[in-house]
């Protein structure tokens, strides 16, 4: 029998072959899927705050989001199941995800997109390098509770406040929670942003999201 210990080791040690394997056995042995989803959680978290003891690299953080993606194509289908049988499949709120004009990295919001729709939220990516103009146009179409913007790069902090300050101009500041993302935030860029939160990991943005729609 395979147990949710070893996946995690499997993940955080890079084994993605064995990671797999493990999320197909645990799978077929009844292990319900959002416990397994979870131990992905736990496992890039670890990732992570390896990365920031830089005991890891950008090729792990790549690799572990490869794995959560794979992963994710194996539980969709079984969290679907188990959500539908939970609340009737109810969405939990909408989410505008994007990284902004300028940026091009893509990584930790495609990471964050795919976990926010696991935990019940649909979500709409507009991909990477968006205009202000179309963020604010997409939110509104889309009737978003929140719009995540991600930027790895300090020339994303001006795209950003431009964001919030074009939600206030329009009157949807208090309707609209701004999440801002990537590895350069901080309490600083945050007051300049205007935003209503900050994170650095995927994990996090999921549990901030949820706190607020739920």
């Amino acid at each position: 029998m395979a147990d949710l210990q070893e996946l995690y080791t499997a993940i955080v040690e890079m084994q993605e072959e064995t990671a797999m394997e493990l999320t197909n056995t645990l799978l077929d042995e009844g292990v319900p899927a959002m416990d397994i989803f979870n131990r992905y959680q736990d496992a890039l978290g670890e990732v992570g705050q390896r990365f920031e003891k830089q005991l890891y690299f950008i090729p792990e953080l790549i690799m572990s989001g490869e794995m959560m993606k794979a992963a994710a194509d194996i539980l969709k289908p079984y969290l679907a199941k188990e959500r539908t049988t939970g609340n009737g499949g109810e969405k939990l709120g909408k989410v505008v995800m994007a990284t902004v004009q300028g940026d091009i990295h893509d990584i930790g919001k495609n990471i964050a997109t795919m976990m926010l729709e696991l935990n019940g939220l649909d979500v709409k990516d507009l991909g990477v390098d968006v205009p202000t103009e179309k963020i604010i146009e997409e939110a509104k179409a889309f009737g978003a509770d929140v719009i995540g913007l991600s930027g790895l790069l300090t020339l994303a902090f001006d795209p950003m406040k431009s964001v919030v300050d074009k939600l206030k101009d329009e009157g949807l500041r208090d309707d609209i929670k701004v999440l801002i993302g990537g590895g350069q935030m901080d309490e600083q860029v945050l007051s300049y942003v205007g935003a209503d939160a900050y994170v650095t990991d995927a994990v996090e943005g999921v549990s901030r999201v949820k706190g607020w729609v739920s």
